[in-house]
Protein backbone atom coordinates (compact mmCIF):
# COMPACT_ATOMS: atom_id res chain seq x y z
CA UNK A 1 0.00 0.00 0.00
CA UNK A 2 1.32 3.44 -0.96
CA UNK A 3 2.44 5.88 1.67
CA UNK A 4 -0.22 8.58 2.37
CA UNK A 5 2.25 11.36 1.41
CA UNK A 6 2.88 9.73 -1.99
CA UNK A 7 -0.87 9.41 -2.56
CA UNK A 8 -1.37 13.08 -1.65
CA UNK A 9 1.41 14.16 -4.04
CA UNK A 10 -0.07 12.10 -6.88
CA UNK A 11 -3.49 13.64 -6.23
CA UNK A 12 -2.00 17.15 -6.32
CA UNK A 13 -0.26 16.40 -9.61
CA UNK A 14 -3.59 15.40 -11.16
CA UNK A 15 -5.36 18.67 -10.29
CA UNK A 16 -6.23 20.77 -13.34
CA UNK A 17 -4.54 24.10 -13.94
CA UNK A 18 -6.01 27.22 -15.56
CA UNK A 19 -5.37 27.79 -19.27
CA UNK A 20 -2.31 30.01 -19.74
CA UNK A 21 -4.21 32.49 -21.96
CA UNK A 22 -6.15 33.66 -18.89
CA UNK A 23 -2.96 35.30 -17.57
CA UNK A 24 -3.41 38.06 -20.17
CA UNK A 25 -6.46 39.21 -18.18
CA UNK A 26 -4.27 39.94 -15.13
CA UNK A 27 -4.02 43.53 -16.35
CA UNK A 28 -7.73 43.96 -15.54
CA UNK A 29 -7.34 43.05 -11.86
CA UNK A 30 -8.15 45.98 -9.58
CA UNK A 31 -10.79 48.68 -9.25
CA UNK A 32 -11.38 51.01 -12.19
CA UNK A 33 -13.24 54.30 -12.55
CA UNK A 34 -15.36 54.16 -15.71
CA UNK A 35 -16.43 57.22 -17.71
CA UNK A 36 -18.08 57.79 -21.06
CA UNK A 37 -21.42 56.19 -21.97
CA UNK A 38 -21.46 54.48 -18.56
CA UNK A 39 -20.18 56.07 -15.33
CA UNK A 40 -19.09 54.41 -12.09
CA UNK A 41 -16.72 51.66 -11.00
CA UNK A 42 -15.87 48.10 -11.95
CA UNK A 43 -13.68 45.72 -9.97
CA UNK A 44 -11.94 42.63 -11.32
CA UNK A 45 -10.56 39.87 -9.09
CA UNK A 46 -9.52 36.25 -9.60
CA UNK A 47 -11.72 33.55 -8.13
CA UNK A 48 -9.83 31.04 -6.02
CA UNK A 49 -8.04 28.57 -8.28
CA UNK A 50 -7.41 31.11 -11.06
CA UNK A 51 -9.89 29.63 -13.55
CA UNK A 52 -12.32 32.57 -13.50
CA UNK A 53 -12.03 36.34 -13.33
CA UNK A 54 -14.92 38.01 -11.50
CA UNK A 55 -16.06 41.49 -12.50
CA UNK A 56 -18.29 43.47 -10.13
CA UNK A 57 -20.11 46.36 -11.79
CA UNK A 58 -21.58 49.51 -10.19
CA UNK A 59 -22.49 51.85 -13.05
CA UNK A 60 -25.01 54.44 -14.13
CA UNK A 61 -25.90 53.98 -17.79
CA UNK A 62 -28.59 55.80 -19.76
CA UNK A 63 -29.80 57.32 -16.47
CA UNK A 64 -30.24 53.96 -14.77
CA UNK A 65 -28.24 52.54 -11.86
CA UNK A 66 -26.94 49.08 -12.73
CA UNK A 67 -25.13 46.65 -10.48
CA UNK A 68 -23.88 43.39 -11.91
CA UNK A 69 -21.48 40.51 -11.77
CA UNK A 70 -19.63 38.78 -14.60
CA UNK A 71 -17.72 35.49 -14.54
CA UNK A 72 -14.99 35.29 -17.18
CA UNK A 73 -13.12 32.11 -18.13
CA UNK A 74 -13.23 29.02 -20.32
CA UNK A 75 -16.49 27.08 -20.48
CA UNK A 76 -16.07 23.44 -19.55
CA UNK A 77 -19.31 21.43 -19.57
CA UNK A 78 -19.36 18.00 -17.90
CA UNK A 79 -16.89 15.59 -19.50
CA UNK A 80 -15.62 18.10 -22.08
CA UNK A 81 -12.41 20.01 -22.64
CA UNK A 82 -12.30 23.76 -21.91
CA UNK A 83 -13.62 26.04 -24.66
CA UNK A 84 -11.04 27.55 -26.98
CA UNK A 85 -12.35 31.09 -26.39
CA UNK A 86 -12.47 32.95 -23.07
CA UNK A 87 -16.20 33.32 -22.46
CA UNK A 88 -18.27 35.16 -19.88
CA UNK A 89 -21.78 35.49 -18.55
CA UNK A 90 -22.93 38.80 -17.07
CA UNK A 91 -25.92 39.16 -14.71
CA UNK A 92 -27.28 42.52 -13.54
CA UNK A 93 -29.75 44.13 -11.17
CA UNK A 94 -32.23 44.94 -13.95
CA UNK A 95 -32.52 41.32 -15.12
CA UNK A 96 -30.09 41.21 -18.04
CA UNK A 97 -27.92 38.19 -18.80
CA UNK A 98 -25.30 38.82 -21.47
CA UNK A 99 -22.68 36.50 -22.96
CA UNK A 100 -19.31 37.79 -24.14
CA UNK A 101 -16.01 36.55 -25.58
CA UNK A 102 -12.80 38.18 -24.27
CA UNK A 103 -9.58 38.54 -26.26
CA UNK A 104 -6.30 40.23 -25.36
CA UNK A 105 -3.81 40.94 -28.14
CA UNK A 106 -0.90 42.95 -26.79
CA UNK A 107 -2.39 46.20 -25.46
CA UNK A 108 -5.75 45.68 -27.20
CA UNK A 109 -8.77 44.34 -25.28
CA UNK A 110 -11.66 43.03 -27.39
CA UNK A 111 -14.95 42.05 -25.81
CA UNK A 112 -17.33 40.51 -28.32
CA UNK A 113 -21.06 40.59 -27.44
CA UNK A 114 -22.43 37.09 -27.89
CA UNK A 115 -19.93 35.33 -30.15
CA UNK A 116 -16.46 36.14 -31.44
CA UNK A 117 -16.76 38.27 -34.58
CA UNK A 118 -20.12 39.76 -33.52
CA UNK A 119 -21.04 43.19 -34.93
CA UNK A 120 -21.46 44.34 -31.30
CA UNK A 121 -18.16 44.66 -29.44
CA UNK A 122 -15.83 46.73 -27.28
CA UNK A 123 -12.34 47.54 -28.48
CA UNK A 124 -9.99 49.38 -26.14
CA UNK A 125 -6.27 50.05 -25.78
CA UNK A 126 -4.25 50.00 -22.58
CA UNK A 127 -1.83 52.85 -21.88
CA UNK A 128 1.88 52.05 -21.63
CA UNK A 129 1.66 51.90 -17.80
CA UNK A 130 -1.46 49.69 -17.96
CA UNK A 131 -3.52 52.04 -15.76
CA UNK A 132 -5.86 53.38 -18.45
CA UNK A 133 -7.98 51.67 -21.07
CA UNK A 134 -9.67 53.82 -23.72
CA UNK A 135 -12.00 52.52 -26.37
CA UNK A 136 -15.52 52.25 -27.70
CA UNK A 137 -18.52 50.01 -27.57
CA UNK A 138 -19.80 49.50 -31.12
CA UNK A 139 -23.35 48.35 -31.84
CA UNK A 140 -24.88 47.29 -35.17
CA UNK A 141 -26.50 50.15 -37.08
CA UNK A 142 -24.02 52.78 -35.89
CA UNK A 143 -24.77 52.84 -32.15
CA UNK A 144 -22.33 52.70 -29.29
CA UNK A 145 -20.31 54.98 -27.03
CA UNK A 146 -16.80 55.91 -25.93
CA UNK A 147 -15.51 54.40 -22.69
CA UNK A 148 -12.49 55.09 -20.51
CA UNK A 149 -11.35 53.05 -17.50
CA UNK A 150 -8.74 54.47 -15.11
CA UNK A 151 -7.25 52.18 -12.45
CA UNK A 152 -7.99 53.33 -8.89
CA UNK A 153 -6.28 50.40 -7.10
Amino acid sequence: MKDENVQAQEHQQQLPTPNSDLKALDRLVGTWEVSGGAEGTVTYEWMEGGFFLIQRVDLKQFGQDVKGIELIGHLQPFGEQPSQDIMSRYYDSVGNTFDYVYEMDGDILMIWAGAKGSPAYFKGSFSADGNTNRGSWVYPGGGGYESTMIRMT
